[in-house]
């Protein structure tokens, strides 16, 4: 069987985190809603049902929920921040999708969120 495009994905990560331009984001915060894409071949873990042989998605949430937590004035930062990280760690991604969407961002508007998507192929 020949496997092409394969992924794995977190959707809905939801931390809070102290980003923002404003002095108000920085001392209180705001939620965020993390939605991850990772493109790799699975082929290996296809026919071994070993996790050694997969990307650990507890290891790639602990890496979204470390870069979360460093304070940036932009989100668009933060998803350079964590796309970089898991690029450097981890030598069989070929493409990261990356949504990040503050939850209640300050502008005044009824929204569901604004936020930034990133997509990095190596």
């Amino acid at each position: 069987m020949l496997l092409s495009d394969s992924y794995i994905y977190i959707n809905d990560i939801r931390l809070h985190a102290l980003h923002g331009v404003l002095p108000q984001e920085q001392l209180t915060g705001n939620d965020y809603i993390i939605n991850i894409r990772i493109g790799y071949d699975i082929a290996k873990a296809f026919a071994s049902d070993d996790v050694a042989d997969t990307l650990n998605y507890a290891e790639v949430y602990n890496i979204v929920k470390e870069e979360m937590l460093i304070p940036s004035k932009l989100i668009e930062h933060v998803a350079g921040r964590i796309a970089n990280r898991l690029m450097e760690e981890y030598a069989k991604i070929t493409s990261i999708v990356l949504h990040i969407t503050k939850c209640n961002p300050p502008m005044g508007a009824d929204c569901q969120g604004a936020g930034v998507e990133i997509h990095v192929k190596r």
